[in-house]
């Protein structure tokens, strides 16, 4: 299975997750979030003049950014949710780059 093949099955995945009656607000917003950062990295890994890998790590350091420049805790942990997903996407996606 190739990477986009498998960032697709974690769409679904979640999308399908998504779908199941649930309260809890926080799981939802970040299903929601988790499809959203699948989809942008599945979007410019269609260029291949584009370095991934260094897309991903220049999001992470804005998201890391702002979560220094934020003093609102609600803010903050939606922001530490995509800082923990965009962080499983790079590693999925990057981590043949990082052995070599």
């Amino acid at each position: 299975m190739d990477m986009e093949q498998i960032l697709q099955k974690e769409i679904e995945e979640s999308q399908r997750e998504l779908n199941v009656p649930n309260d809890d607000t926080i799981h939802r917003r970040d299903l929601k979030k988790r499809i959203e950062l699948i989809n942008w990295i599945l979007e410019n890994m269609k260029n291949p003049d584009i370095q991934i890998c260094e897309v991903i790590e220049s999001r992470l350091d804005v998201v890391i950014l702002k979560i220094n420049q934020t003093h609102d805790i609600f803010e903050a942990d939606k922001l530490h949710s995509e800082l923990r997903i965009l962080d499983w996407i790079f590693f999925i996606v990057c981590k043949d780059q990082q052995k070599n």
